[in-house]
């Protein structure tokens, strides 16, 4: 058995509401620390977004029912991203972590030193999401070919991500107590006639995202392998981001 000092460690930080385009910019700062060896561990980041509809790279026009003018007068932004996936919803009670690890540290492929396994990659963010709802009592379960987690042929947490230079970007959302009518004005994920859930429609009422961030932080280090620790130098580094964020407002 490994011992856990000598485990690689993932730091994880819980920042709050936050907007999908300050999210978005603060995952390549702390990408290109990582990239660079600014930053020595891996890390989740985990938060909440104010309504937000967001397209990935396999979106598709018709995913977007009315369109994306009927989207932002329900409230929402809309945004194409550069994640995989095509269209989703993240807002209020919906609980959003984005892991940005050096793949081929956590999952490489032999032979490939600097590569990493995306679909081992892939299916460790399912066992994630997966144990952090089975701690809640709520049993789902992988849907292949689809990825994400399900309750029959409702999604209870998507995935969509990015790698770019060995290092993730982009990553997982899980539906706590989110408003699932948000999801009614387009076709999530791209896949016709499938549903979602949340852990409150599955019968775990009650909860709020960041009660629910430490346990998903928890299951995706165990999935990655690695030992959770606390922001530590990554504290840094959102911080300084926050201040320059402040100065450029």
């Amino acid at each position: 058995m490994s011992n856990r000092v000598d485990m690689p460690v993932l730091r994880w930080a819980w920042l709050g509401t936050v907007s999908y385009g300050d999210a978005w910019a603060l995952q390549r700062e702390v990408a290109l620390a990582r990239r660079s060896g600014g930053l020595d561990d891996d890390a989740v980041l985990l938060l909440e977004h104010p309504p937000v509809y967001t397209m990935g790279r396999q979106g598709e026009t018709r995913h977007l029912g009315d369109g994306p003018d009927a989207l932002r007068a329900a409230g929402a932004e809309f945004l194409e991203v550069d994640r995989g996936g095509s269209v989703t919803f993240h807002g209020p009670g919906q609980l959003v972590a984005y892991p940005i690890v050096r793949l081929a540290g956590i999952f490489p492929i032999p032979g490939h030193r600097a590569h990493g396994d995306v679909d081992r990659y892939l299916r460790a963010l399912e066992a994630a999401l997966i144990a952090t709802a089975a701690n809640y009592g709520v049993d789902v379960a992988r849907r292949p070919p689809f990825t994400g987690v399900w309750s029959g042929e409702r999604k209870l947490g998507a995935i969509g991500v990015k790698l770019a230079g060995g290092v993730t970007t982009h990553g997982v959302a899980l539906n706590v107590a989110t408003d699932l009518s948000w999801f009614d004005r387009v076709t999530p994920c791209g896949i016709e006639g499938a549903g979602v859930a949340s852990l409150e429609t599955l019968g775990a009422p009650g909860y709020r995202p960041e009660e629910v961030a430490p346990v998903l932080a928890a299951g995706l280090a165990s999935a990655f392998g690695c030992r959770l620790d606390t922001a530590g130098p990554l504290a840094a580094l959102l911080l300084a981001s926050a201040r320059e964020a402040t100065a450029a407002a």
